[in-house]
This record gives C-alpha cells, sequence and structure tokens, in this order.
C-alpha cells in the first residue's frame, strides 16, 4: 500500500469511526437522561460489556492480530486466502456458539466476576438478567471482525468503518420506541416514574444488543461476498494452517486476556462506589472519540500494510509508513488529550446533564474525564506499536508486557481506592497506558529499521505538544469567559460550538505556524 493509500485508508477509517462515534454520543446521551447512574443504568452497562470484553480477547485482539497477517500474506502470494479465511470463519462460528451457551448458563459467575459489589443488591439480579439476553452478541460481532479483517486485508475499508454505526442506530431506535410506548401503570406501581421508565428502556436497550451485532455481521458479510469472499457455513475441520493461527493466536489471546482483566479491575473497584461504573463509563465514552476516530483506523490499516512490506523486504516503506501513522495520530489526539483536561467539565455537563443525570454526576464524570483525557495518547501509541510485533507474527513479547501492565494497574487501582475511591481505576488505567508504551518501545529497539523514528518524526513532535499546549491555555482562558453561559440552558449549547471551534482553530493555527504539521497534508488526504 502506498504512503499516499495508506492515509487515504486511514482516513476512510477514521471519518466512518467519527460518524460511529458522534451516533454514539447521542446514544450516550439518551442512555443518560432515562437511566442516569442508577441501578438499571449501572446493570446494563455491565451487562453490554461482558460480550465486548470477551469480544476484544477473541476477535478484534487476539484472533484478528494473527488472522490479518497470515491472511495479507496469502493475498500476496494467492496461496488460498479464501479457503483459509472460509475455515476460519467455520471454526471461530464453532467456538462462539459453544462459549455463548456457557456464558448464558453462567452469567451469575461472570456478572460477580466483572462487578462483584452489586451482590447483595437489584444491580446484580438486572445485570443477570440483561447480560443473558446481549451476551449472544460475542458471536455476531467477532464473525463481523473476522469479516473486517477480510476487507481491510484486501484494502476494502468502508463498510468495515461503517459497520458500528449500526450499533448506534438500532440502540437510539430501541430508546426512542420504548420512551414511546411508555410503561404499563400497573407496572409502575411501587415505583417512580422516571424509575419505571428507566426499567423499560433498559429491557428494550439489552434486548436491541444481539440486534444490533446481527446487522453488522450481515453488512460486513454482504460486502465481503461481493468482494470475491463469500464465507459460508459448513463441516469444520482443523487445517495445518488454523493449526498455526492457533499457535501465533494463544499468546496475543493471553495478552489480550490480561489487557480485559486490566479493565475488569476497574469494574470491580468502581462496583463498590454507587454509581461510579456509570460515571466512569460515560467518561470512557468521550476519550473513545478521538481513540477510535485516529488510534482504531491507525491500527486497521496499519496491520495489514506492515505485514506486506515486510514479506516484500520493504523496510524503508515500513519505516515510513509507522512513522506517518505515528505522525497523524500524535498530531490529532494530544491536542485532544489536552482539550479533555482542560474542559473536562463544560464538556460533560453540556452533553450530559438533563434527564436523571445532575450536576453532582457531571462533576463525577468530568474528573474521570480528564485523567482518562492524560492517557490518551499512550492508547493511541499503542495502536502504532503493537502492528511492529504482530506484523512479524510476533505476539509473545506483547504479552509479557501485557502481564507487566496487569501488576502495574491492579496496584494502582487497588491501592488508591480507599484514598481517591472510583477514580483510582481511571489513574491506574492511565498511567499503565504510558508503562506500555514504554515496553513496546524498548521491544523495538533489536528490531529493523522499519521501527525506528524517523528525523521528521523526532522534529515534529516537540512542535505538536507546544501547538497543543498554546492551544490548552487559550482553552482555559475562553472556558472562563464563557462560563456564565453554560448555566443557560438555551445557550450552553453554542457556548460549547463556540469553544471547540476556538480549540481547533487555535491548534491548527499555531501548529501550522511553527512547523508542527502542513495543513496541505490533511487537505491533500481528505481530498483522497
Amino acid at each position: 500500500m502506498k504512503p499516499i493509500r495508506l492515509m487515504s485508508g486511514f482516513f476512510t477509517v477514521g471519518l466512518w469511526t467519527l460518524a460511529s462515534r458522534l451516533l454514539g454520543f447521542v446514544r450516550d446521551i439518551m442512555i443518560a437522561a432515562y437511566l442516569g447512574t442508577g441501578p438499571v443504568a449501572e446493570a446494563f452497562l455491565v451487562a453490554f460489556s461482558l460480550p465486548n470484553l470477551f469480544r476484544r480477547f477473541f476477535a478484534e485482539g487476539a484472533f484478528n492480530m494473527a488472522f490479518v497477517p497470515m491472511f495479507s500474506k496469502k493475498l500476496e502470494g494467492d496461496e488460498g486466502a479464501h479457503k483459509f479465511a472460509q475455515d476460519a470463519f467455520v471454526g471461530m462460528t464453532v467456538l462462539l456458539t459453544g462459549f455463548t451457551v456457557i456464558g448464558i448458563i453462567f452469567m451469575p459467575v461472570l456478572v460477580t466476576a466483572m462487578a462483584s459489589g452489586f451482590i447483595g443488591d437489584e444491580r446484580f439480579d438486572l445485570a443477570v438478567s440483561y447480560g443473558r439476553l446481549a451476551f449472544p452478541y460475542i458471536l455476531f460481532i467477532s464473525l463481523a471482525a473476522l469479516l473486517s479483517g477480510v476487507l481491510n486485508a484486501t484494502g476494502r475499508f468502508m463498510a468495515a468503518a461503517a459497520a458500528p454505526v449500526l450499533l448506534n442506530v438500532i440502540f437510539i431506535l430501541a430508546m426512542v420506541i420504548s420512551a414511546a410506548m411508555g410503561r404499563p401503570v400497573s407496572d409502575a406501581l411501587g415505583m417512580g416514574i422516571d424509575d419505571a421508565l428507566g426499567l423499560q428502556v433498559g429491557d428494550s436497550l439489552a434486548m436491541a444488543v444481539p440486534i444490533a451485532g446481527l446487522a453488522q455481521m450481515a453488512l460486513v458479510w454482504w460486502a465481503a461476498a461481493r468482494a470475491g469472499y463469500p464465507l459460508r457455513l459448513k463441516r469444520p475441520k482443523m487445517t495445518p494452517e488454523l493449526k498455526r493461527l492457533a499457535i501465533i493466536a494463544a499468546p496475543a489471546a493471553l495478552a489480550g486476556g490480561v489487557v480485559q482483566i486490566n479493565l475488569l479491575v476497574g469494574r470491580q473497584v468502581a462496583s463498590f462506589f454507587d454509581g461510579a461504573v456509570a460515571w466512569l463509563n460515560y467518561a470512557d465514552r468521550l476519550y473513545q472519540l478521538p481513540l477510535g476516530v485516529v488510534g482504531i483506523a491507525i491500527g486497521v490499516v496499519l496491520l495489514p500494510d506492515l505485514s506486506r512490506r515486510l514479506r516484500a523486504g520493504d523496510h524503508e516503506g515500513g519505516q515510513n509508513a509507522f512513522n506517518r501513522s505515528s505522525e497523524i495520530s500524535l498530531a490529532l489526539t494530544v491536542p485532544a488529550a489536552v482539550a479533555l483536561m482542560v474542559i473536562s467539565l463544560p464538556l460533560v455537563s453540556v452533553l450530559y446533564e438533563r434527564g436523571v443525570f445532575d450536576s453532582d454526576d457531571t462533576a463525577a464524570t468530568a474528573i474521570a474525564v480528564a485523567i482518562y483525557g492524560l492517557g490518551l495518547p499512550a492508547f493511541v501509541m499503542q495502536k502504532t506499536l503493537q502492528p511492529l510485533y504482530f506484523a512479524r507474527e510476533d505476539t509473545k513479547r506483547p504479552f509479557y508486557y501485557a502481564l507487566v501492565a496487569l501488576a502495574l494497574n491492579a496496584a494502582l487501582a487497588i491501592g488508591l481506592s480507599p484514598f481517591i475511591g472510583y477514580i483510582a481505576a481511571a489513574v491506574g488505567t492511565s498511567l499503565t497506558g504510558w508503562a506500555t508504551v514504554l515496553l513496546l518501545l524498548n521491544g523495538t529497539r533489536h528490531m529493523d529499521g522499519a521501527s525506528k523514528f524517523d528525523a521528521r518524526f523526532k522534529q515534529r513532535l516537540p512542535r505538536i505538544v507546544l501547538a497543543s499546549a498554546g492551544m490548552g491555555l487559550i482553552l482555559w482562558v475562553t472556558a472562563a469567559l464563557l462560563s456564565p453561559f453554560f448555566g443557560v440552558a438555551t445557550l450552553r449549547y453554542l457556548a460549547l460550538l463556540v469553544l471547540v471551534l476556538i480549540g481547533i482553530v487555535s491548534y491548527f493555527g499555531i501548529g501550522h505556524l511553527i512547523g508542527a504539521f502542513k495543513l496541505a497534508e490533511f487537505k491533500r488526504n481528505l481530498r483522497r
């Protein structure tokens, strides 16, 4: 993949991911308004996180990081790529169907592992009930991830990037329809109207989860079929290629499992503080916007490109792809991190504070947003560094680094929680993110030149940081001047829009003037 096409693919994935994340904000704003941070909200969020946890373990993390390089190499050599993808599709279907059944049966155990602080109150039974409805999502979304890997490896990014939009559309429709229908008065006896409506919306959201997964899988299956890879259900068989895939994927699966245990540690800490699961979830959604648009887009496009270049011995091209990916990732996420730290309170207030989500929830969520913002560049750099390992089919060292990160995160989150409460989970996540980046960087020292930072990257990085700092100062002053308007319901949206636009203009203006980047580069890639 030429550098121009690499950046074009990045912007394709990034723009569709942006659309999905913006719809995700609409979804989360509605969830916050209907459910707030009460028992139904926390139960649903834990239930929905369970299939997503295992999805990252089985599909997007372990499996795809092993599958995409192998599939890409077969494409280059015309060595039965379609058959390999077909066998993997069938094998994953069989494996995850059995896992889904087991998960539904043992849902109380899974909920306990995720949020033991729920035991003994209404949140536990609700989470088990919602979890059983939502858990089949793991089957559909994991198959969708495999199909997306096929599309990404062939340079077709649009359908896979657009599929998450369906999830948010279906969730929004489920809430709108549920709220319009209301909850029968007889069911509302013994609870307030808001509680009854919240329970109705929670039920609808849980049922919408597997429907959304099926819709996403159907879209990417159709796109893969059009691309010449119509994968179908057949009798499973273990081939030498699948055995090799399993051997390569196993360490990545363990590494993915360690990462998910980190998330479990955070959820466990939060579950012992009323409302904290919801606060951290809403904060997570804010920093996931730039992480998804930039980090995930880079990771999706960079891995198959590096795999092809390394196979062809094009180390110079691999170095250029890695450096330009890292450069544009940091050029977009360092300022986003500064903004999340500087204006977290007005962001959360305008986006979430309505319905049953009150000012106390805003303050608690804003603190978590600022701390997650501190770790944002690290989360994105992981997405550019990990392909250097996976493209070489090296999945062992990322596993060892993940073990170190697990120990550090557990020590921080559990050790600090008696002193700073639920915030310990966010602190552990951000600091562990930076520790992982240092480990990944250290591990690239003995790789070939494709993993080295070039002169252009080293020249531009300090200027990106300087431009971001300048923008942060301007945002801080502007937020103080606009603070009276954030308390006026009819003006707060306009005030936030002005604040965001001033941040964008100041960052790109300063960055262009001091040579952190050239605006023409962004314009050229957007056009392509």
